[in-house]
Order: C-alpha cells, then sequence, then structure tokens
C-alpha cells in the first residue's frame, strides 16, 4: 500500500488495545494521528498498569507518541481524516463506536468478542457493509501456530470426523497480577478489589464478566473446528469470588452443533487449571491437545489403546501474513480476505454461541443459537 495510512484509537478500556496499537505501530506507512477514550458509566479510581487511564497515558501518548489525545471520540472524528481505526471500548460500547467510524469512512479494527451482545454485533457488520469499509475482529488465539496446526489436521481427517470440542480459560482476574500504582508513600502497591470493582470488567452492564471474556475464544474455536453453525446452547454463570462488582466471574456453556457438541469453561477464580486447557478437540479416530510443555506451546495427537501421544509439527504461519499487524495490512493493500476468524460474518456465528449462553443463564433453559432470523449473509 503506497500512501501513508493515518490512525486513529478510540476507547482504552481494554488493555488489549495495547498489543493491538504496537501491532500496528511495527508496519510500514502508518501514521498516528489522535486518540480518544469512551466516558466510563462510573469512573475508575486509579490508573494502574492495564487500567484505560494507564493504556492511554502510558502507552498510546507516552510508549507510541500519539500527537493528539481527545477528550470526546466524536470530536476526533469530526476534526481528523483517518483511515483507520484501532478501538477497544467496554464491550457493550462497540455497536456505538463502530457505527461512528465506519459513519467516518474509516476501516476498523477491535479485538475479541466482537461485541457484548449479538445484536450490537450486527449492528457493527451492517454499520461497516453500509460504509463499504473493512471491519476486523481479532482474536489472539488465531496466532498461535498450533491452533492453526489443529485445524489443518482437521481438515486433512486425521482425527476423523469431530465430535467434541473442549476449552478451559481462566485466571484471578483481570488486573489481578501485575497491576501496581504508587501508593500514598510512594511504594508501588496491588489494585485493591475495590479498585477492581470500580472498573468496567465487573460491571455487567458495560458488557463485563468472564462469560464475555473467556468463553469467546471457545466460541470461536469451536465453530472453527467443527466447520458449521452451532444449533443450541445452555449456560450457566456465578460471581463466586468477586462480591465487588456485580457480573460473574465463573462461567459454562455447553453448545450442541448438528454433529457435534462443545463445553466452554472460564473463571476469574483459578490459581491453577490442573489439567490441559486446550482446545482439545475429539474425534472419532484421534484426539488433539494443545497444551503447554516446559515454557512451550504444543500439539499432541492421541490415538489411545496405550499408544503414546505424538508431538505433531507445528505449521509456520504464511510469510507476510504472520502477524496481526501483517494480516491487516495485506488486506488493506490486496483487498484479499482476512483469515476467517477474522472476519466479522465468521464473528457473528461465535457472538450468537455467547448470546444464546447468556440467554440460557438468565432462562434456565436451552437456548437456540442459530434459527436463521439473524443471518445477513
Amino acid at each position: 500500500m503506497s500512501k501513508t495510512l493515518r490512525m486513529g484509537v478510540i476507547g482504552f478500556a481494554h488493555m488489549h488495545i495495547n498489543e493491538l496499537m504496537r501491532q500496528m505501530h511495527e508496519q510500514p506507512g502508518v501514521e498516528w494521528v489522535a486518540c480518544a477514550d469512551t466516558v466510563p458509566s462510573r469512573p475508575e479510581m486509579v490508573e494502574a498498569k492495564n487500567t484505560r487511564g494507564w493504556n492511554k497515558n502510558a502507552i498510546a501518548l507516552g510508549e507510541l507518541g500519539i500527537p493528539k489525545g481527545y477528550d470526546d471520540y466524536r470530536e476526533m472524528l469530526d476534526k481528523e481524516k483517518l483511515d483507520f481505526v484501532v478501538f477497544c471500548p467496554e464491550n457493550s460500547r462497540h455497536g456505538e463506536v463502530a457505527e461512528a467510524i465506519a459513519a467516518h469512512g474509516a476501516h476498523m479494527l477491535t479485538e475479541k468478542p466482537m461485541a457484548a451482545s449479538l445484536s450490537e454485533a450486527l449492528r457493527m457488520k451492517r454499520a461497516a457493509d453500509r460504509a463499504g469499509v473493512s471491519l476486523i475482529v481479532n482474536w489472539p488465539i488465531t496466532w498461535s501456530p498450533a491452533v492453526r496446526t489443529a485445524k489443518r489436521v482437521i481438515a486433512e481427517g486425521l482425527i476423523g470426523d469431530v465430535w467434541q470440542v473442549k476449552w478451559r480459560a481462566g485466571s484471578m482476574g483481570p488486573l489481578s497480577h501485575g497491576s501496581v500504582h504508587p501508593g500514598v508513600d510512594g511504594t508501588m502497591v496491588e489494585i485493591t478489589d475495590d479498585e477492581k470493582g470500580a472498573t468496567w470488567w465487573h460491571d455487567a452492564a458495560s458488557g463485563g464478566g468472564v462469560l464475555l471474556d473467556y468463553c469467546c475464544y471457545g466460541a470461536c474455536l469451536s465453530r472453527w473446528f467443527i466447520g458449521e453453525g452451532a444449533v443450541a446452547a445452555n449456560g450457566m454463570v456465578a460471581n463466586l469470588r468477586s462480591h465487588y462488582g456485580d457480573a460473574e466471574d465463573n462461567a459454562v456453556i455447553t453448545v450442541r452443533f448438528p454433529k457435534a457438541i462443545a463445553i466452554l469453561e472460564a473463571t476469574w477464580s483459578c490459581l491453577d487449571h490442573g489439567v490441559p486447557t486446550g482446545p482439545i478437540i475429539y474425534g472419532s479416530t484421534g484426539t488433539l491437545v494443545v497444551d503447554r510443555t516446559a515454557g512451550r506451546q504444543v500439539l499432541l495427537l492421541k490415538r489411545g489403546r496405550g499408544s503414546e501421544p505424538v508431538e505433531v509439527d507445528l505449521d509456520t504461519l504464511p510469510a507476510g501474513r504472520e502477524t496481526l499487524g501483517k494480516e491487516v495490512m495485506h488486506h488493506l493493500a490486496t483487498g484479499e480476505a482476512l483469515h476467517e476468524t477474522l472476519q466479522p460474518g465468521f464473528n457473528l456465528e461465535a457472538q450468537a454461541i455467547l448470546d444464546a449462553g447468556q440467554r440460557s443463564s438468565k432462562s434456565g433453559r436451552l437456548e437456540l443459537v442459530n434459527d436463521g432470523e439473524w443471518c445477513v449473509g
């Protein structure tokens, strides 16, 4: 792409904004123009590492040297000519912000999950389609060679028909480790529970909670590995250890596909998983396990019946498209389709799984995922 790509940033709620900005910063022909945050429903109490204030001031304005910071993102869009906008506001604001960017005529990149709800995700895609701009939804796991290799092994039929996918993700929650700020005596202290509770992560109305944060990976991977849309889902959520907020910190979604099932587990109260987190893909003739061994990610093929697991050699990601930044620039320069998991149509199907899981957690019933009413092609 010959011309300079004028870049803007909207929303610093999600700490993954830092990696998205760095990925784009590494690309030739990028010019940072301006940035702006969304206004939270309640102010955060501190500017600790990975909070929205720190993301904007320490990374965007500091490390990357973005020259202008606006208080109002709509003012930024009115005053600046932008070709591309990276945005990571609260999950509940994705639809609103995407519509504004599309109306500005800029391409856009956000982080998983696509939105807080299926209706908001549809709002985003329709806005991008009307404006004729690209909407890109990044998944960090897309750039895992083990996950990419697993997809290739499945496609080649090496484990037969996939009948189950299991995914487990967890931590002690957002901002739990390394999110420090100066205390009253000047020494660095960890963020407190009350300070965590003032962030959007623990606010259900803002799209906080572990279901969207971690079950989303399983929704993406199960849809991708199984290769067809889900039918129905059961969801269960609980706030077991994070009572300083009203969002769930534990969630499970079981998903029914036409010829398979998926089990998606998520927790913000996990010191150690004790088992491989996966993804684990069960086929009719073999099982694939993505795991960590000696600090590195591996893909194991297991045949059972006393046979030893085989470590599968990992594929090299395509040259010139092996990172998010390179993939984005390749797409903009050539018009070639993005990796499937980054495309809005695919992400609507992943979002539909999450949406059904959310509805089920409230209704206590099995909820339909893909009934055709929302499909947009």
